[in-house]
C-alpha cells in the first residue's frame, strides 16, 4: 500500500476501530482530568489531554514501526507464510468486528487484552489529573493495538526497512488523529448513546476492509476465483463486457512498475518457453515493489528507482494463465499461455 492509501485507511478506517479499542482509556482520562481541575478545563475544555494522547500515540507507533521494520528487515516471509499471514489478518477484523457488534460472547477472544500488570498501571493512570497520564496512556496503546492497526503493523514488518517501517504507522497513525480527536470529543460530550453508534459504523468499515483483504489474499494463491473476478463475472451476465484476442507472444518484454500498478499488465507467451521479464521501477513505493507470480512461487522486490530481471518457464499447458501482482494481491496482470 502506498503512504497515501494508508493515510486515507487511518483516516476513514482506523480512526473508528482504534477509539472504539482504546476510546475507554481516554474518555476516563479526560473525565478524571475534568472532576479535578473543575473551572479551568471548563474555560480550556478537554482538548490538551486528547492532544497529548494522540501525540504521545504517533511518537509510540512511530518507534515502534522501526522497530517492526527492523524485525523485518532480519528475517524474509515466504510468499507461502505471507499468505497465511493476510488470511490470519482478514479472520482477526473479521473476529474483531463481530465482536463490536455484539454477535455472539465467544467473539470477546478476538480483544488484545494487555498484561495484568500493564492493565492495573493503566486504571491507575486514567485516574491521575495529571497531563502526564494521557501521555501515558497514548504510548501505552501500542500494547492494545485495534484490527486494522494489526494489519498496519505487519505492513511495517513487510517492508523490511526499518525507517520504511516508521514511515508506515507513522503515516497511518497521523491519518487515525483527526478523527480520533474528534470522536474522543465528542465521546466525553455525547456519552454512552454515541459510544454505540460508532461502534457500529467501525465494525462495519472493518467488515469491508476485511473483505478487501480478503480478495487480496485469495489472489495471491494463485487462484483465478477472487471476489472480484466473480463480482465481474456476474455484472458480465447483464451486461456485454467485450471480448480480448490474444495478443502476439514474446520471449522477452519490460514491464514498468508505478504505485499505478504494472505496465503493460497483460502479455501472451508460449507454452514451454523461456521468458525473461525486465522490471523497472519508476514510482513504486508500496506493494508494488514486489511482483509475485503465486503459480509459480515466485516473487521479485524492485526497489523504487531499480530495475532488475526476472526469468522463468512458461507452463506446458496453452490456454492457461499466469496471474501477476503486488505482494498484497492487489494491482493485477495476466500472463496467457497460448
Amino acid at each position: 500500500m502506498d503512504l497515501v492509501t494508508i493515510f486515507v485507511t487511518g483516516l476513514l478506517t482506523g480512526g473508528l476501530t482504534c477509539i472504539a479499542v482504546q476510546g475507554g482509556l481516554l474518555a476516563a482520562s479526560i473525565a478524571q482530568h475534568s472532576i479535578e481541575t473543575h473551572k479551568r478545563v471548563e474555560k480550556q475544555g478537554h482538548a490538551l489531554p486528547l492532544l497529548v494522547f494522540v501525540l504521545a500515540k504517533l511518537i509510540a507507533y512511530t518507534l515502534l514501526g522501526f522497530l517492526l521494520g527492523w524485525l523485518g528487515s532480519v528475517m524474509k516471509l515466504s510468499l507461502t507464510a505471507s499468505v497465511i499471514l493476510q488470511f490470519l489478518v482478514v479472520f482477526f477484523m473479521l473476529g474483531t468486528a463481530l465482536h463490536l457488534l455484539n454477535v455472539h460472547p465467544i467473539f470477546r477472544y478476538f480483544v488484545i487484552q494487555p498484561p495484568r500488570f500493564l492493565t492495573k498501571f493503566l486504571r491507575r493512570e486514567s485516574r491521575s489529573a495529571s497531563v502526564f497520564a494521557p501521555a501515558v496512556l497514548g504510548a501505552s496503546t501500542v500494547f492494545i493495538p485495534c484490527g486494522t492497526t494489526q494489519a498496519m503493523m505487519a505492513l511495517a514488518v513487510a517492508t523490511g526497512n526499518p525507517f520504511l517501517g516508521a514511515t508506515v504507522l507513522f503515516v497511518f497513525t497521523l491519518g487515525t488523529s483527526p478523527v480520533f480527536f474528534i470522536l474522543g470529543y465528542l465521546a466525553t460530550r455525547l456519552g454512552l448513546f454515541f459510544q454505540k453508534a460508532f461502534r457500529r459504523i467501525a465494525a462495519a468499515a472493518l467488515i469491508l476492509l476485511a473483505l478487501y483483504n480478503l480478495n487480496g489474499a485469495i489472489a495471491l494463491t494463485g487462484s483465478p476465483w477472487t471476489l472480484s473476478s466473480v463480482a465481474q463475472q456476474f455484472i458480465c451476465i447483464f451486461a456485454y463486457c467485450g471480448s480480448e484476442g490474444f495478443s502476439q507472444p514474446v520471449n522477452e518484454a519490460t514491464i514498468t512498475i508505478t504505485n499505478d500498478g504494472y505496465t503493460p499488465n497483460k502479455l501472451a507467451v508460449k507454452a514451454g518457453s523461456v521468458v525473461t521479464l525486465h522490471l523497472q521501477n519508476k514510482g513504486g513505493n508500496g506493494c508494488t515493489q514486489a511482483l509475485t507470480i503465486p503459480q509459480l512461487n515466485i516473487q521479485k522486490i524492485v526497489p523504487l528507482g531499480a530495475s532488475d530481471t526476472l526469468t522463468f518457464t512458461a507452463p506446458d499447458k496453452p490456454g492457461s494463465k499466469l496471474a501477476f501482482m503486488c505482494s498484497m494481491g492487489m494491482y493485477p496482470g495476466v500472463i496467457d499461455i497460448i
